[in-house]
């Protein structure tokens, strides 16, 4: 029989002490490098352990202070739901009708379109787009990150080129490009869950092994069909849901 990897070994003990209460709920426990030393192993094998830990809801991983016991008060869920127009709630709105105060960093420049990017907006790569990089917080947690695309050839020469500046600031993908005549209609998405990579794992505070919730989206001119706006959303996965369809009311 082939014995268990050391990984897992260090995982059933750490799970052992946590059930056996040893560690209490919210303890910290030892960090990466104390779980090597005293295994005999390096350090990446007690991470891989905590991501075990991690994985199966019994440990949360705080970006920079360690592991800990995770505690009955996990935090609430973000229900995302599709609506008819979603963009015209922006996210601000949308964490408040849930009970949470939704905030969102920014940044955005001009830039070049790669093969990627050109195939979904169908313009040609290299040609200049909006790039905007978003961080989300709830309750100023870090929970969603995005990164959108616009074609600087539809928005150049208006008022609503910087997403997140100038009068039309933070409205909404949809209610931005109907100040250029543009009816944008219901956005189209792909979602997939996959792991954070090590870039979004630290721009969200988890562990790089934590799932997310992937959502490529893009809307489009629903005159004719073409793209105006695409973009890659990454949500973590412990702190969302996806709800699709509406209940009927009763009567």
């Amino acid at each position: 029989m082939v014995d268990p990897a050391p990984y897992l070994v260090i995982a059933e003990e750490l799970r052992g002490r946590i059930v056996g209460g040893e560690f209490a709920p919210g303890d910290r426990l030892p960090s990466v490098a104390e779980l090597g030393r005293a295994h005999g192993v390096a350090p990446s094998v007690g991470a891989r352990a905590y991501g075990v830990l991690v994985d199966d809801g019994l440990v949360i991983s705080r970006h920079g202070a360690g592991h800990y016991v995770r505690g009955p008060e996990s935090p609430a869920l973000l229900v995302r739901r599709s609506k008819r127009r979603p963009e015209d709630s922006p996210f601000a709105e949308g964490a408040a009708e849930q009970g949470a105060v939704g905030t969102w960093r920014h940044e955005s420049a001009t830039a070049a379109a790669d093969a990627a990017v050109a195939a979904r907006l169908e313009i040609g790569e290299g040609d200049p787009v909006m790039q905007t990089d978003y961080v989300y917080l709830a309750d100023d947690k870090r929970v969603q990150l995005a990164r959108s695309w616009e074609p600087i050839a539809l928005t150049g020469s208006s008022l609503i080129v910087l997403p997140e500046a100038g009068p039309y600031a933070g409205v909404g993908v949809a209610a931005r490009m109907r100040v250029i005549g543009v009816d944008v209609g219901e956005a189209v998405e792909r979602v997939r869950a996959r792991s954070a990579t090590r870039a979004e794992a630290s721009a969200l505070g988890i562990n790089p092994s934590a799932p997310v919730m992937f959502v490529e989206r893009t809307y489009y001119d629903q005159s004719n069909g073409r793209p105006v706006e695409t973009a890659d959303i990454v949500m973590r996965g412990d702190r969302w849901v996806a709800e699709y369809g509406r209940r009927p009311t009763r009567s």
